[in-house]
């Protein structure tokens, strides 16, 4: 219950930034430049079927994907306020196999700023990430293992330190205090991924208090149809510094908009983090969809 009322506050947190763009009501024409805003929705859809007797082979699939993403951004004087979320959801059916996930995602992001110089901020931030629904291992017996849920695991890491942001397309902060609260609300997951994401057999949280957090954006438009979108994420603890114990993740994402409505969507996820595994995870998708976007300023 805790981990649905966590999730409850900070989804309430962006939507109030949202509609406090309406609940001010400006005093004079300048006002309405404090604000900006954009938002997209997307939905994508493959179908592919085969006769009996279709030689070349292939398998019966349905596959079906969404994304709602949006950005408000409040900035007056040297003061700032930024928020961003993004909820990623796609499955897949394959004939004679059951419904899987082909991408599932939670992500938050807030963060209250303050100039100091033209490039150099100072700031305070907390971002949240999970997933909606159920995650499994799929076994050659047809059997399946489960592994992941809703906040199991979820992460929810606050930062203070400073902004570098050169321009309106990219920033860079660096957290050198950035406590990291990671969640696993079902206690038999670690029946079937014993490093439990770190977190301690029969609990249900832990908390890294020492560690520093290195939050990188990019989102630039590359032509008038094509933009490049890049988020990368460091995190080390102190306490257990060393080169293979620190997380990294990089998001990518190119689309390509071939009208105003329907864009061509090549996301890629790169993760490095011990405590889910030794290795590195690569996850790819490409989708061919409509997205729907609005934004500019209030």
């Amino acid at each position: 219950m805790r981990s649905y009322l966590l999730t409850l506050v900070v989804t309430l947190v962006f939507c109030q930034a949202l509609l406090a763009q309406e609940a001010e009501a400006p005093t004079n024409e300048q006002d309405t430049t404090f604000w900006q805003s954009e938002f997209s929705a997307g939905l994508n859809f493959n179908q592919a079927g085969f006769s009996a007797n279709w030689k070349a082979g292939g398998v019966n699939s349905v596959a079906f994907g969404s994304i709602v993403a949006g950005k408000v951004a409040y900035k007056k004087d040297r003061f700032s306020w930024d928020n961003e979320m993004e909820l990623l959801f796609g499955i897949v059916r394959n004939e004679g196999e059951q419904t899987r996930k082909s991408n599932d995602r939670i992500f938050l992001d807030s963060k209250l700023g303050y100039q100091m110089t033209e490039r150099w901020s100072a700031y305070l931030s907390a971002n949240y990430l999970t997933q909606f629904a159920e995650g499994y291992n799929y076994n050659d017996d047809g059997t399946r293992t489960l592994i992941s849920k809703f906040m199991a695991p979820g992460f929810l890491t606050s930062s203070l330190g400073f902004e570098y942001k050169p321009n309106e397309t990219f920033f860079v902060r660096i957290g050198p205090f950035s406590p990291r609260f990671t969640f696993v609300t079902d206690t038999e997951i670690i029946n079937n991924v014993p490093s439990n994401y770190g977190v301690l057999p029969g609990e249900t949280m832990r908390i890294e208090w020492l560690a520093m957090n290195i939050f990188a954006s990019l989102d630039k438009d590359l032509s008038e149809s094509l933009n490049l979108k890049t988020r990368y994420a460091l995190f080390a603890n102190y306490e257990t510094l060393a080169f293979d114990s620190i997380d990294h993740r990089l998001d990518v994402t190119l689309t390509a908009k071939i009208t105003n409505v329907i864009n061509v969507t090549l996301n890629g996820i790169a993760l490095y983090d011990l405590d889910q595994d030794p290795g590195v995870q690569v996850s790819q998708a490409l989708a061919l969809g409509i997205l729907y976007k609005v934004g500019g300023k209030k």
